[in-house]
């Protein structure tokens, strides 16, 4: 296989000028003067990055009217500046939400059911596990489990007895070896 490194400053399209002609170098001249700017407004190097790459697939996207404008480069700075405020109102929104509702209420500890369910289910071969979580925890019928799964409604039918079964097993295993100790 073959594979053709294609540059942006290809600008001919079939002997005709393509409509990203000069993009490459109105990249190459403007991104240091968007990176630093982005930087000093930011604080942070990779937002700045990542504000500037998408200001400038933006620009890349409409080159053909962007180029057309008396300062492409204020256009690209615009838009980077713009999305650094989005990023700001974001995480802002985050902080408020945060302050309303506080952190999730402490969980307490796993019941000795559930662990026990858990360890059985780690046992059980992950077809069946599978079929075991989809169908019962997740409450999909055999047909949704099969689609979701890509597997044949039989396949998933015994999947699910030889599951069962042996859960059942492991767990009066757990269910006898307490009754023993006490």
């Amino acid at each position: 296989m073959t594979v053709r490194r294609v540059s942006l400053s290809d600008n001919t399209e079939g002997g005709r000028v393509s409509e990203h002609s000069g993009f490459e170098e109105f990249y190459a001249g403007t991104r240091h003067r968007l990176i630093t700017y982005l930087y000093a407004m930011t604080g942070d190097r990779a937002e700045a990055q990542d504000a500037a790459q998408e200001a400038y697939v933006r620009a890349w996207q409409r080159w053909s009217t962007v180029s057309t404008y008396d300062n492409p480069e204020a256009w690209v700075r615009t838009v980077a500046h713009r999305l650094c405020l989005n990023h700001w109102r974001k995480a802002r929104n985050r902080v408020a939400a945060y302050l309303r509702h506080g952190t999730d209420p402490d969980t307490g500890p796993p019941s000795e059911n559930t662990v026990a369910l858990i360890s059985a289910l780690r046992q059980l071969s992950v077809a069946e596990r599978q079929a075991i979580t989809l169908h019962h925890l997740m409450d999909l019928s055999v047909a949704e489990v099969a689609a979701q799964t890509g597997t044949p409604v039989n396949t998933i039918k015994t999947r699910l007895a030889r599951g069962r079964r042996a859960l059942a097993g492991f767990l009066d295993e757990d269910a006898s070896e307490e009754y023993s100790h006490a």
